[in-house]
């Protein structure tokens, strides 16, 4: 028995800390076990969450995944204790993802504890922002966040910010024109309907923000069908500002990484007094997903876009309960 073994109400507690990360339509594609008598908890994606038609590949669910695990390094922190964590440590098991063993905190784990505030803070906003710029100070705290965690973030230009809003809108058609996409996505909206799924995942009406009169903006409009009454329509920034993050090498052990990164980034802006939302859509079509990049840029691939600016903090979306998420061996 390990001299550092984990009791139920700690583990608990982390976890209920590493799942108010983000994932895609909040699905939630995480399963956390840990066995009596050990230091470590383990990580696995859940597949039945996963998106086989806009994310065939599972990327997303290891973007969702990474930021939980990123959460937990930063619960692990604020209880004093560092988390080890080695990916995907089975290769027997494509599924389990990580394993994070926790033991004494290092120096590195003060920067950690110190976002753990932001975990219940932050919240996508799909709310119109300000046209005020984030300073460049910040932005450079952005990109370093993007670094300790093994991964880049670029702040396009102008040439490269309506390149990316021009895939934007075709992604809205490409997405428009295949019905199967649009059931996927209604599967994970929230409305209060007759026949929709469990509220404690999926996005909740209330989280849709308002319709843009104009699209100037990478935020996605989870209503196209109109089911949501009473919805407000609003003008959205003319310039959004937006960074890409992304990593070298297109693999699940990238993915991982650029989940923590995106989370990481996230919890910084947050404590910057951003507010923040994720744009995946142009990256969901293999042909417009490779134009999103900078040629120019060491970054292979892009896995998020990311809006920053001004505006409102978007409110909490449901979780499920850690007991769904948590199992003990």
């Amino acid at each position: 028995m390990s001299t550092t073994a984990l009791n139920r109400p700690l583990v608990t507690s982390l976890i209920e800390d590493a799942v108010t990360a983000p994932s895609m339509h909040n699905a939630q594609p995480w399963k956390f076990v840990h066995r009596t008598g050990t230091d470590t908890i383990e990580l696995y994606g859940d597949p039945s969450r996963g998106m086989p038609r806009e994310d065939p590949d599972h990327r997303a669910l290891h973007l969702g995944c990474g930021a939980a695990l990123f959460g937990l390094r930063v619960a692990a922190a604020h209880d004093g204790r560092h988390a080890e964590a080695r990916l995907l440590p089975d290769r027997e098991d494509p599924w389990h993802l990580a394993d994070a063993r926790l033991e004494g905190a290092g120096a590195e784990d003060e920067d950690l504890a110190a976002l753990h505030d932001a975990l219940r803070e932050r919240h996508t906003s799909r709310f119109p922002f300000s046209e005020e710029q984030v300073p460049s100070e910040i932005l450079g705290g952005l990109r370093a966040a993007a670094l300790l965690e093994g991964c880049r973030l670029v702040v396009p230009g102008a040439w490269h910010t309506d390149t990316v809003m021009d895939l934007v809108h075709a992604s809205e058609l490409f997405e428009a024109a295949d019905e199967a996409v649009r059931a996927e996505i209604a599967a994970w909206i929230r409305t209060g309907a007759a026949g929709e799924g469990p509220a404690t995942a999926g996005i909740p009406s209330f989280a849709f923000g308002p319709r843009q009169y104009d699209v100037t903006s990478p935020v996605r409009d989870f209503d196209a069908p109109r089911r949501a009454a009473g919805r407000s329509s609003a003008r959205f920034e003319k310039r959004p500002q937006i960074a890409l993050l992304g990593t070298v090498e297109d693999t699940p052990e990238e993915w991982l990484k650029a989940g923590q990164a995106m989370q990481r980034i996230l919890l910084q802006a947050t404590l910057d007094g951003l507010s923040t939302s994720l744009m995946s859509q142009p990256l969901e079509w293999p042909e417009l997903r490779s134009h999103a990049r900078d040629p120019e840029s060491p970054m292979g691939y892009v896995h998020m876009v990311i809006r920053l600016g001004y505006g409102p903090r978007g409110q909490a979306t449901p979780r499920r309960p850690v007991s769904e998420v948590l199992s003990f061996g």
